[in-house]
């Protein structure tokens, strides 16, 4: 079992280093950070009134929410032992969001969101209620939303195979728009 798993896993990150492979993964990984985009505000929306949330990006994405995603879907082959999936909706997007955060702090000298009010939290960047609910969310998204994704992106391979390197740029554009204006708003705080 442990090697037909490990055949798996080898197929699909071969498949990663193809170019078809990586406009995959930008589909998925733009598709996934506009839907976390929507989902972080709208809960900003339910929990204080106000739809829009600052945003370390420009664009209405949330790499956060493309990247544990992409991982998920490409660290779990097919026919993976339920308990094994479990464990990574689990950890990996706990450990992208606390990656993310100790990173956005260390650069940028700020913390985008707190969880030290939040019991069993670790340095206000994660807390078990929320990674609970993230392992929830990637379950969901591995189990059935993203098999949809999959034929979404099917049917406008066509179209996505024309525009993706420019959907590369974009993002490439709006994250050094985006570590500019941190960065010279550290400097004038300073």
């Amino acid at each position: 079992m442990t090697h037909s798993w490990l055949k798996g896993l080898e197929l699909q990150l071969v498949e990663v280093l193809t170019m078809e492979g990586a406009a995959a993964i930008l589909f998925y990984f733009t598709f996934y950070s506009f839907i976390g985009w929507l989902l972080e505000n709208s809960y900003n929306y339910v929990t204080k009134r106000e739809f829009f949330k600052e945003n370390f990006l420009f664009g209405p994405f949330k790499p956060m929410y493309g990247v544990a995603p992409v991982l998920l879907v490409y660290l779990t082959p097919q026919g993976s032992h339920w308990v094994y999936v479990l464990l990574l909706c689990f950890i990996i997007p706990t450990v992208v969001e606390y990656a993310s955060g100790t990173l956005l702090q260390k650069l940028f000298q700020r913390q985008w969101w707190d969880y030290s009010e939040t019991p069993f939290q670790l340095h206000g960047h994660i807390c078990l209620p929320f990674s609970i609910c993230w392992g929830s969310l990637s379950l969901i998204c591995i189990k059935w939303i993203h098999p949809g994704i999959v034929s979404l992106y099917g049917s406008i391979e066509p179209l996505w195979a024309w525009i993706w390197s420019a959907v590369g740029l974009y993002f490439l554009a709006d994250l050094v728009l985006t570590i500019r204006k941190h960065t010279l708003q550290e400097i004038v705080g300073a």
